[in-house]
């Protein structure tokens, strides 16, 4: 045998995207991802529209529609997560026990909310929060159980499937209860929510349990070092403090395009461009929706072929620039077709550019510190867009909502000139066990 035939014969076979899906892993994360993605418009896109009806400003929408901020900071209580179990909840394991927990306190402020409307702006307010904490622990035991119950090169399918099932819970809490709201109010929009969480309840409660067992320090003093201090700390040993810096300015910029869209400023934005709330739901929520789902499966198989760095890469520029789309409805107010066509490129790239950047984040993290490490690095990714988001309504007042687009990509300058920094670290990161 020549040595190119040998070499041949020993290299690892690439992985195949058809085996990748078909895992039963993969379709219990399309259930747990609806899970997640059901509640997160609620408090964000959704209650805008809601909350515009009752006649709240633009600048008080967007603060108010920003109880989503509290997914920004996860990271400070996914400890718990991590070597906790719930008290009463600890039959169903670690993970599927706080995530009934997080279900179950989803359904109890989204009745809240129902019963309170925004009349009770106080009290509705803290109900939405209710929504919004409850929301982001779900992400919390969502993240750390599919990382570890898939090795590496199984990640990206794993996205994919959680991203079909986001994306239709986005559907659901989006373009069909717009649509709904214009027929009943939308206090029994938000109750019909509710009901709609007990089918990923279900799911929960028939799910397999992650085969870790967390390591049990000796004493209360170790182990509030390890679950709280050792979780960040780890991060800088295994890459160095000059890389890690790097890397987590990298992650604090480049999703800014999309997270500063995703909060109260786009439903009003969509409103005085002159469409209605039904063709909002039809192309945004339902086309744009199963546009992203296309995306989010073409950006899976790029992360089983080829991993998740240089799918990433493409990605964050492609998808960053689509805010520009934006300032075309600016241009065609109220022209169906133009929405149609901008919600096409924008959803797409979307979509793709989901599966790689969580692959990427899942292959930075150390399993032994699962839900803490990754959540912190997903708050890090979402913090500065939804910071953003906060003022994007006295932005949008200030200078416009086509400035407000322009100022939302600038963000990929910066961007861009880390990632080729970081390209010669991690183009191999997450593949065949690299990284």
């Amino acid at each position: 045998m020549s040595a190119v035939t040998q070499a041949a014969a020993t290299r690892p076979a690439k992985p195949s995207v058809w085996q990748a899906f078909a895992r039963p892993a993969a379709w219990t994360m399309f259930l747990f991802g609806f899970s997640s993605g059901l509640p997160f418009l609620l408090v964000a896109g959704t209650l805008a529209y809601w909350l515009k009806q009752h006649g709240i400003v633009l600048r008080e929408i967007t603060v108010i529609a920003s109880a989503g901020m509290l997914y920004a900071f996860k990271f400070l209580w996914a400890p718990l997560l991590d070597h906790w179990q719930v008290p009463g909840f600890a039959r169903l394991g670690r993970r599927r026990g706080w995530l009934l927990l997080a279900q179950l306190g989803v359904v109890a402020g989204l009745v809240g909310m129902a019963l309170l409307t925004p009349a009770q702006l106080a009290a509705f307010v803290g109900a939405t929060l209710l929504v919004a904490f409850f929301g982001a622990t779900q992400d919390i035991a969502v993240d750390a159980y599919r990382i570890e119950i898939a090795p590496p090169d199984q990640q990206g399918a794993l996205v994919a499937t959680y991203s079909l099932g986001y994306r239709i819970a986005l559907m659901v809490a989006g373009a069909f209860a717009l649509i709904l709201a214009d027929h009943v109010e939308w206090a029994q929009v938000y109750l019909a929510m509710a009901a709609v969480m007990l089918l990923p309840i279900l799911a929960n409660l028939f799910a397999r349990e992650p085969a870790v067992t967390p390591r049990q320090p000796p004493g209360w003093r170790e182990a509030m070092r390890f679950a709280i201090v050792d979780p960040f700390a780890d991060f800088f040993r295994r890459y160095g403090v000059a890389l890690a810096l790097t890397t987590l300015a990298f992650l604090l910029l480049f999703k800014i395009p999309e997270q500063a869209t995703i909060g109260g400023i786009m439903g009003p934005f969509y409103r005085d461009m002159g469409f209605s709330q039904t063709q909002i739901g039809a192309i945004t929520k339902i086309y744009g929706i199963w546009i992203g789902i296309a995306g989010a499966f073409v950006g899976g198989a790029m992360v089983v072929r080829w991993g998740p760095w240089k799918p990433l890469c493409a990605m964050v520029v492609l998808c960053g620039s689509c805010n520009l789309l934006y300032l075309l409805l600016i241009a065609f107010p109220g022209d169906a077709w133009m929405l149609t066509a901008v919600i096409s490129a924008e959803n797409f790239t979307l979509g793709m550019l989901g599966p790689p950047t969580v692959a990427f984040l899942s292959a930075l993290v150390n399993r032994e510190h699962t839900a803490t490490q990754y959540a912190l690095l997903s708050s890090l990714v979402n913090l500065p867009g939804k910071v953003l988001g906060i003022f994007a309504g006295g932005i949008a007042m200030s200078v416009g909502y086509g400035a407000y687009f322009v100022i939302t990509v600038l963000a990929l300058i910066p961007a861009t000139a880390l990632l080729v920094f970081l390209w010669p670290r991690y183009r191999d990161l997450g593949r065949d066990g690299a990284g």
